[in-house]
């Protein structure tokens, strides 16, 4: 559980009843956002309160009333999910803006614009967000925002999503701790090792980051490694 002075309230209001539990701001923002937190991360108490600031807690009936159980997990997951997480204007602020760097860096990293093949830079794409009027929606996950911001985009930027797949060889000398640096970025459709002990593969990789991949490439072999486009996916 989380320090009570890193605590804010979640507070759903539901038939006439108010119920409040005291999270984590971030873990639960998170978790409203889709991703897998545990709920006692999230939490500095196992209470369902009626006031959390005078530590009333809810009363069973109350609790049987609208949520139909007394089970402490079913009931906080749905306060997370469904109420209202009082941030600080700070927080939000921050979270918003964090948020708002995910959704540029993914469109940055995945998209190109298909008049030139380029990615566009971010600083592109957020001066087209802020003439699009784009707001950041703090509770949508980073996809649903990607495409609610592309859709906005369109009119303004000429912009389509595609992957690369690329070809690779490594030598023998760098074959050995290639697969642990290429893996995490590129999704590995086949490899072989070959007889001399050097590394083939082939990979795909979104659009936007070649120029990235191409210096991992040659970070990894220094300057000896090949690379060859084969073709694009769109």
């Amino acid at each position: 559980m989380i320090p009570l002075e890193r605590a804010v309230v979640a507070r759903l209001e539901s038939h006439g009843e108010k119920f409040e539990l005291l999270v984590d701001p971030d873990r639960a923002v998170r978790y409203r956002q889709g991703e897998s937190v545990e709920l006692e991360d999230m939490v500095a108490a196992l209470s369902v309160f009626e006031n959390s600031s005078r530590g009333t807690r809810a009363s069973e009936e109350s609790l049987k009333k609208v949520f139909h159980t007394t089970d402490f997990p079913s009931i906080a997951t749905r306060i997370i999910q469904k109420g209202e997480i009082h941030l600080t204007a700070e927080q939000r602020r921050h979270m918003i803006a964090e948020k708002r760097r995910q959704v540029i860096t993914f469109i940055a990293r995945n998209a190109v614009n298909p008049q030139t093949g380029l990615p566009h830079p971010p600083q592109r794409i957020e001066m087209a967000m802020d003439e699009a009027r784009v707001n950041t929606d703090l509770y949508k996950s980073v996809d649903e925002q990607v495409k609610e911001t592309v859709k906005a985009l369109r009119p303004i930027l000429p912009i389509r999503f595609e992957e690369v797949r690329i070809a690779v060889r490594i030598p023998p000398d760098f074959a050995s701790k290639a697969y642990g640096e290429i893996q995490p970025v590129a999704q590995i459709e086949k490899d072989e090792w070959q007889k001399d002990g050097s590394w083939i593969c082939v990979v795909r990789i979104p659009a936007g980051i070649q120029g990235d991949f191409y210096d991992l490439v040659n970070r990894i072999t220094r300057g000896q490694g090949e690379v060859r486009i084969l073709n694009q996916v769109y």
